[in-house]
């Protein structure tokens, strides 16, 4: 009897193994590929858009999908599909610059603070402690409410004020590890600086979990950037995802389509960026493929 019962429970538990499998490879090749979605929408989707997002026409405003307006038209009119392209490119705009200063920066203190250890480092988490302690969308209204025009640099430093933080815990983590390694015990004993040693043995080493890292960060800054315009708190002369869902639940009742096609460009850009992160986090770690 137990023989029998152990015959059937296999195959179900070998298929189901074949379902999770499957479905892993799935999302995995799902998440790359609205991140290349998106990153054709920011590049040349304004060159492509059937008109400009300048152009407006009170006369059509929130009008039906047609051949003119494949989407529709939003406020005043505006082409629906050129505001989702001019969207992902100041979104694409923001995370590039917003990722690309907080990681090479956080990844910097994290690493010299975990590889001196002793004072230094509890200062550093100390820093970071007080930093987290304030919610990030809080903290980022709060300084963007001090400026009366908000434009595009005053929104990527306001993200940058707490975005460096994480970046910061994961390359000083790593570097509490890698500095009792023997390829930096013998950097330090060749006579090798400790800025020379965490410049050329540690951070190459903090490539991996950096760049998943930043995988994420660009999924989280365009969810931040979008969620401020929603507020209010957005660069005003450029069109924002945030802005156009803003836009839509004025007229939710009546067109519900503005929101849901805003809200929906948000929602699956950033999940294309979580899953490509998990996809680079299995890649990148051996004990993950194994």
């Amino acid at each position: 009897m137990s023989a029998g019962v152990a015959d059937d429970v296999r195959p179900r538990a070998g298929g189901g193994a074949r379902r999770r499998t499957t479905l892993r490879r799935v999302s995995r090749a799902i998440g790359p590929g609205l991140v290349v979605a998106f990153l054709a929408a920011a590049v040349i989707g304004p060159w492509v858009a059937p008109h400009a997002v300048t152009d407006v026409d009170l006369l059509r405003e929130y009008a039906a999908p047609s051949l003119d307006h494949p989407l529709g038209t939003g406020d005043n009119g505006v082409d629906l599909l050129a505001s989702l392209f001019a969207g992902a490119r100041l979104a694409a705009l923001v995370a590039l610059l917003v990722v690309g200063t907080c990681a090479p920066l956080g990844a910097l203190l994290g690493a010299a603070a975990g590889y001196a250890g002793g004072v230094l480092d509890a200062a550093f988490v100390r820093v970071t402690d007080v930093v987290q302690a304030f919610p990030s969308i809080v903290l980022n209204v709060a300084i963007l409410a001090l400026v009366a025009r908000p434009g595009l640099g005053h929104l990527v430093a306001a993200l940058c004020v707490n975005g460096w933080v994480l970046y910061a815990r994961v390359a000083r983590a790593q570097a509490l590890a890698l500095r009792e390694r023997e390829f930096v015990t013998a950097a330090r004993a060749l006579g090798q600086t400790p800025f020379l040693v965490v410049v050329r043995h540690v951070l190459p080493n903090l490539a991996g979990p950096l760049v998943v890292q930043a995988t994420f960060g660009l999924g989280a800054t365009i969810l931040a950037e979008s969620s401020l315009s929603f507020l209010g708190l957005g660069p005003g002369a450029e069109v924002s995802w945030g802005a156009v869902l803003d836009q839509g639940t004025g007229v939710l009742l009546r067109t519900p389509r503005v929101a849901v096609v805003a809200g929906a460009a948000i929602a699956l850009t950033v999940l294309g960026f979580n899953l490509t992160g998990d996809w680079l986090r299995d890649r990148l770690d051996p004990r993950g493929r194994g």
